[in-house]
């Protein structure tokens, strides 16, 4: 069996495998990448470009709904081509895709297809070779889950990874979890014309854990689509390739059932039980988050394999951290950026540095902003939705924000990076805010929150000449 000495080996080349590889090659070209199944990332394939490409067709066909209002007749004629929506969307999947797969390929003879094996924590197996790196980092993504039960039914019972693939959109459509998947494709669905049930079995959606901005999401797509909340859901063959779902008092035969109740990450399989490292519930080694290093290990875990946030920008600084480490003798350890969670459905679900739920023990100040009369918003049609920011109650340190919000990317975007900063709400309050925008309701929120706050300056607004325009860093 032959042998291929390196100084580092990737396995998986998604997002975080191609960023380790790039941060290695600044260091050392004795490197591989190793890579099985379809090339191209999961957010490329299946994941944030697709869908962002169906939510747009949806968004834009919804927008016929306002415009007799404003004077614009024909509206009501607009319909729905299903097969041509599809088409649509994998044309611009494949699009991005291909980059992805140029990428991958370029890396020429340090790219081995194949699946690698453990064989310790220096070597490994791919196909009949051995290939022995001083340090491994394991990048090798996640897939949905789902129960066995439910995946024998047939070709209806889709993920995100599949529905993509439909040739047609189903007539009924019954989503199961309420996550930021779900709650994306099931709302963008429903406004292409399928009826669509959504259940969500923890009464959430989309991660939010503040019952204030929870209620007021759930009142919103409520109105869009039928949503049963606080049951678990059973899937049943209905015979000619229709579907059954149940859940608690409910019940609705469906031509399609989308499953989006979480992904596994691609450990099984690895021979991850010869390195002797202690693994999690989903057979995940147990990792440093801030080196990203397995114990005392030579290997490093990265993007949606390591479990910890299935998010591109999350997995891009994973693959920029375990490339670091993986070309040098010592792991050092990083800061993160600020926590930064969007989900692009009407309106954007956001969460934004430390949400409600992590800090509702502390002694907080909160501010809200409801944009049901908020100006922009209301010239756009899109008034409604709940902005909530938490800041510390004795200085005003902001600490985090959840929202169902228009813009929320935006706002959200600028919440994470006050926090980053450490600044307080009187910081924020110092900074420019236009008119009319929809940023005048984050200003909104971020006063009430300023009013609660015990230690206040001189003046909220501005600061004086003898002061620092941001008091947290004077």
């Amino acid at each position: 069996m032959s042998v291929t000495e390196v100084e580092a080996a990737v396995i998986g080349a998604g997002t975080a495998g191609l960023v380790a590889v790039r941060e290695i090659l600044k260091v050392t070209d004795r490197t591989v990448l190793i890579q099985d199944g379809p090339m191209g990332t999961t957010c490329a394939r299946v994941g944030c470009m697709p869908s962002k490409a169906l939510i747009q067709t949806a968004e834009d066909y919804h927008r016929r709904g306002f415009l007799a209002a404003k004077g614009i007749s024909g509206g009501e004629g607009l319909c729905v081509d299903g097969a041509a929506v599809l088409r649509h969307v994998r044309k611009l999947r494949d699009h991005f895709t291909e980059g992805m797969v140029e990428k991958t390929l370029g890396h020429g003879e340090k790219l081995i297809v194949g699946r690698a094996r453990f064989l310790d924590a220096h070597r490994l197996e791919v196909g009949g070779r051995v290939i022995r790196a001083e340090r491994i980092v394991l990048a090798t993504g996640s897939r949905p889950i789902v129960p066995a039960r439910w995946a024998s039914l047939g070709e209806g019972v889709l993920t995100s990874d599949t529905v993509f693939e439909l040739d047609r959109l189903p007539r009924s459509l019954a989503v199961i979890g309420l996550g930021v998947i779900g709650i994306e494709l099931g709302q963008a669905l429903g406004r292409l014309g399928v009826e669509v049930v959504g259940v969500a079995r923890s009464g959430r959606i989309a991660g939010l854990s503040d019952p204030e901005v929870l209620a007021s999401a759930m009142e919103i797509f409520s109105r869009e689509f039928e949503i049963w909340s606080g049951h678990a859901a059973e899937v049943e063959s209905a015979g000619d390739g229709r579907f059954t779902v149940i859940a608690g008092p409910h019940k609705k035969t469906v031509d399609a059932v989308l499953v989006s109740i979480g992904r596994r990450p691609n450990v099984d399989g690895l021979g991850l039980e010869t390195l002797g490292a202690p693994l999690d519930e989903q057979g995940v080694p147990v990792f440093d988050p801030a080196t990203l290093r397995v114990g005392s290990l030579p290997i490093f875990i990265a993007g949606d394999a390591n479990g910890r946030d299935p998010i591109l920008h999350e997995a891009w600084d994973d693959g920029r951290v375990a490339g670091y480490n993986a070309a040098r003798e010592e792991a050092v350890c990083f800061h993160r950026r600020a926590p930064l969670k969007i989900t692009f459905c009407d309106p954007q679900i956001v969460t934004a540095g430390r949400r409600f739920s992590e800090v509702k023990d502390l002694e907080i100040a909160i501010g809200q902003c409801r944009f049901a009369d908020q100006g922009r918003a209301v010239i756009r049609d899109q008034n409604a939705g709940l902005l909530r920011v938490y800041a510390e109650r004795g200085g005003g340190r902001l600490l985090g924000a959840e929202m169902a919000a228009p813009d929320g990317e935006h706002l959200g975007h600028l919440l994470a990076w006050a926090v980053q900063q450490g600044l307080t709400v009187f910081d924020m309050l110092r900074l420019p805010f236009y008119h009319p925008v929809i940023e005048e309701g984050l200003r909104s929120a971020v006063q009430a929150a300023a009013s609660e706050v015990r230690e206040k300056p001189r003046f909220s607004e501005l600061a004086f000449c003898d002061e620092s325009p941001l008091s947290s860093l004077s």
